[in-house]
């Protein structure tokens, strides 16, 4: 098995967070720095960080309605809350799949299943995930149209085609539902940015059909096999 997998399916990392790990010399095959496209077998001893990888974890799946004021990340370096912090006692050792701004709340997967993460986060699979934005003043389709195609969020960097549509709208806020099939940092944001707007509230609501029915912010549960199944045929 690659090393890379190895890591992501042992809960240590997504695929390409393993492969910057590789890269920064952070992994080890029987006390040898790994490198990329290296093999582990049965028998080896693979360290991460100094941390030795166990063989054969046991694969979990956490749905959880992430909110405002945590990051997405196994752990932060200014101490501030993050989304490992709101999993149960008894969880494994997984890490979030992708990541919401901490000022972003909303539907967000937790696995130690690398595939399944790799899965999810490739931009080519397009992946379509359903946001609610609350933007301040009024926003038009004109506005919107404007987006829909790609725009410019920093230079040389453009949005992928979105959908966009306008749910309620008064002179204070307007709400809008927005489909990616990307995850550029903080995109939404941007986007609006891009045409003079603020969002003052984002949240996502679906990873394709999958939504967070009946979950209040901040509660985590175990997937059901049915979803597992759903994600992963996406």
């Amino acid at each position: 098995m690659r090393i890379n997998k190895f890591l992501a399916e042992n809960g240590v990392a997504s695929r390409r967070a393993a492969d910057k790990m590789i890269e920064d010399g952070d992994v080890e095959i029987n006390g040898r720095i790994a490198r990329l496209g290296d093999n582990v077998e049965p028998d080896d001893v693979v360290r991460a960080n100094g941390k030795i990888v166990g063989h054969n974890t046991k694969i979990e799946y956490y749905i959880m309605h992430k909110p405002k004021g945590c990051v997405c990340t196994v752990s932060d370096e200014h101490g501030r809350k993050t989304v490992m912090d709101l999993l149960p006692p008894n969880a494994g050792r997984v890490f979030p799949v992708g990541r919401l701004d901490y000022d972003t709340e909303g539907l967000l997967i937790l696995t130690n299943d690398g595939d399944l993460a790799y899965k999810l986060t490739k931009p080519a699979n397009e992946i379509p995930k359903t946001y609610v934005a609350k933007v301040e003043g009024a926003v038009t389709e004109q506005m919107l149209n404007r987006i829909r195609p790609g725009i410019e969020i920093e230079k040389g960097v453009m949005t992928k085609k979105c959908k966009m549509k306008i749910l309620e709208t008064d002179k204070k806020y307007t709400r809008v539902q927005i489909v990616l099939t990307e995850g550029k940092n903080r995109e939404i944001r941007k986007m609006f940015e891009a045409i003079g707007k603020h969002v003052a509230f984002l949240k996502r609501i679906k990873i394709g059909e999958l939504t967070l029915r009946g979950m209040d912010r901040g509660t985590v549960r175990k997937l059901t096999q049915e979803e597992v199944f759903y994600l992963s045929n996406l």
